[in-house]
């Protein structure tokens, strides 16, 4: 894309279960910025469900290995505050929060779904931006806002200089067999009709802007198939 001033994307899997893997995401600017799409999920040694996830290496950790600390972390973006994508938000004190307006002020007037999360994503003295709909952040990097799996609920565009451009769905298309505009949606979608108008505007989107690799949030395939870090797209 021209004007894009992205230079690398480094895939970070947290949870390398087979059935659900759990990732985020580290995009690295030509001018030296560090954005992160979401944090994982917080470790825990026994989870709600009762089944323990496949722990992998943290967020922390697996940054550690590119030389990099929480505080060279500049702007995290919160696809959403389900517990799986904000675990150690805590950790990064220098980085600014980008979240849809009207996800946070879902969160902080009382919806249950996050109450248990709280800890997490609302954090006092921390610099947040709110915003609404679709925006570009840098150059070649856009959110969307894909509600529907929850209120702003958003994903992610980014556009590689070889790679070309790279669309993360995140939760709003959580596995490939639903990347189809007949698709059905799961019992963690809040908003049924709101979920498939996103899927339907993620694939126009991919079809409009000559996309060349779809992840799909906790797609088992497309994640074994990804390149991770330390490598990266570039």
């Amino acid at each position: 894309m021209a004007g894009s001033t992205l230079e690398r994307l480094y895939f970070i899997l947290v949870v390398p279960d087979p059935d659900w893997p759990v990732g985020c995401y580290l995009v690295q600017t030509k001018d030296g910025k560090n954005v992160l799409v979401d944090s994982g999920l917080p470790f825990s040694h026994e989870e709600s469900d009762g089944q323990p996830p496949i722990w992998g290496k943290n967020v922390v950790e697996q940054l550690a290995e590119i030389g990099l600390e929480p505080e060279d972390i500049d702007t995290i973006v919160c696809t959403h505050y389900d517990r799986d994508h904000i675990g150690y938000h805590s950790e990064f004190t220098n980085a600014e929060f980008v979240v849809q307006r009207k996800h946070h002020e879902a969160a902080l007037h009382g919806l249950e779904r996050f109450a248990l999360s709280r800890i997490h994503w609302d954090l006092p003295g921390r610099k947040y931006r709110l915003i609404d709909g679709d925006v570009e952040l840098f150059p070649g990097l856009h959110v969307v806002d894909t509600s529907g799996h929850v209120p702003g609920h958003q994903s992610v565009l980014i556009h590689l200089p070889q790679t070309g451009a790279v669309l993360l769905a995140i939760d709003a298309v959580t596995r490939k067999e639903f990347w189809r505009v007949d698709r059905e949606t799961g019992p963690m979608d809040m908003d049924r009709d709101g979920t498939i108008a996103s899927t339907r505007k993620l694939i126009d989107l991919a079809e409009r802007e000559k996309v060349t690799l779809v992840v799909c949030g906790h797609d088992s395939d497309g994640w074994k198939a990804l390149k991770k870090l330390p490598e990266y797209y570039g």
